[in-house]
């Protein structure tokens, strides 16, 4: 299995932007932001794992 690429993972698809407005513009953009963070926490997660696993192996 292949940690890097996960079955399931699926794209999202792009939203049409021009039916919003400014206001909810920069909601979505808050959304996204929320989501890279989160995003990058996990793959800060899976690095630490890693390096905790490689470590049990280095002695």
């Amino acid at each position: 299995m292949d940690w890097d690429e996960p079955q399931g993972a699926k794209k999202t698809k792009a939203r049409d932007l021009s039916v919003l407005g400014v206001t909810e513009l920069k909601d979505y953009i808050a959304e996204l932001q929320a989501e890279i963070i989160r995003a990058q926490a996990e793959i800060a997660k899976r690095g630490d794992q890693k390096n905790a696993a490689e470590a049990l192996f280095r002695t």
